[in-house]
């Protein structure tokens, strides 16, 4: 008790957790008020006996009917229930830190006859066409589960509803609420996938049509799939795990098969992603290149029209070279000066009118040999 109090105080004059400075998105927007218990059942030989109070009641059950099995479900509780809730069932204070903090990455941890697990949930909102994490913290007891939602996804209303519609699966215990919990959080990937399949298509089909706007859509992408990759990489492992240790913590072959099963899913679903993370990549190299070959055919087109440019202005200065050949002879001419001999001449005119034939001629020659004209 005196150390679960020691927790408390320093927890409220600790320094922000390393999960929360090296990831921004730990800031979540404040959730509507909901109650901090969801649900707190007794069960029995698979049934649901008693619903407790409170906390501390449900753990005075558990002394006092031997054979019965707390499942309590807890939706962003405050620091100091989960203290309480800690005292209560001797949990470890650095798991009860883990789910204080949160932010934390899918894991299994063992604390003595104790079970902590943490899941990142994901569902696929399809009004903005992007991926919401949730993240769920799981305490396995001997003859307790405790369930610690920071989010909406997993639903585990539904999940409890399943079990207990299923009296000889609930029967098994805590570990087959567990194994109930991680069937339904790989189950949600799936409407995930397939957002994100649907993203892929769309975002190919923006590449090929040239959409500008299509590099920060794959970007955006980018990030929700590496954030799903880490979500899931993390659950083979770990089932993995639970399986190999079947035998020493009572878990049967029954249950073991369900295990395997949400293990196939789990690798279906890495699979997909790790595929989808390659898929973006190609199409960023993709749309690179053509984003390259779209500048380069701009800029042959610049080039054509500044070369046509050019030939007109040469065509342009040609003729007006040639044309002020003679304007500047029959300017020279025009002057009305009396003492100009070619002016007396008799041939003067037919000079004057020649000498502007020949000097249009030549230029004409000279523009003509050069291509200007």
């Amino acid at each position: 008790m005196a150390r679960m109090k020691g927790f408390l105080q320093s927890s409220r004059t600790r320094e922000q957790a390393p999960e929360h400075s090296m990831d921004p998105r730990a800031v979540e927007e404040e959730a509507p008020y909901r109650p901090t218990v969801i649900d707190n059942a007794i069960y029995q030989y698979g049934e649901r006996i008693d619903n407790p109070g409170s906390l501390a009641d449900a753990f005075e059950r558990l002394k006092e009917m031997p054979g019965t099995m707390a499942w309590i479900g807890l939706y962003r509780p405050k620091e100091w229930e989960l203290v309480k809730l800690g005292e209560e069932f001797q949990l470890h204070e650095l798991a009860l830190e883990d789910a204080i903090v949160g932010s934390q990455r899918p894991k299994a941890d063992r604390y003595g006859d104790t079970l902590f697990v943490v899941l990142r949930a994901a569902r696929y909102l399809d009004d903005v066409e992007e991926v919401a994490f949730g993240e769920l913290h799981v305490f396995v007891g001997p003859n307790f589960v405790i369930t610690v939602r920071h989010a909406e996804a997993p639903d585990l209303q539904a999940v409890r509803k399943r079990m207990e519609s299923d009296p000889d699966l609930l029967r098994q215990g805590p570990q087959a609420v567990l194994y109930a919990i991680l069937d339904a959080v790989v189950d949600g990937y799936a409407p995930v996938v397939a957002g994100l399949q649907k993203d892929l298509e769309e975002i190919e089909a923006q590449v090929f049509s040239g959409d500008p706007a299509v590099s920060r859509r794959v970007y955006e992408l980018s990030g929700e799939v590496i954030e799903f990759q880490r979500a899931t990489a993390p659950l083979l492992k770990m089932i993995d795990g639970f399986i190999a240790g079947a035998a020493k913590y009572g878990v049967n072959e029954e249950l073991q098969s369900y295990l395997r099963d949400v293990a196939d899913h789990a690798i279906t679903v890495t699979e997909r992603v790790a595929a989808f993370r390659q898929m973006l990549q190609d199409i960023l190299v993709i749309n690179s290149t053509l984003v390259t070959q779209a500048q380069n055919a701009e800029m042959a087109k610049m080039t054509e029209a500044s070369i046509r440019q050019g030939e007109e202005v040469k065509k342009i200065s040609a003729w007006a070279a040639i044309l002020f050949a003679p304007t500047l002879v029959g300017t020279i001419y025009g002057m009305n000066f009396d003492f100009m001999p070619e002016t007396h001449w008799t041939l003067g005119y037919p000079f004057a009118v020649v000498l502007m034939g020949a000097v249009c001629l030549i230029l004409f020659l000279v523009f003509k040999r050069r291509d200007w004209l």
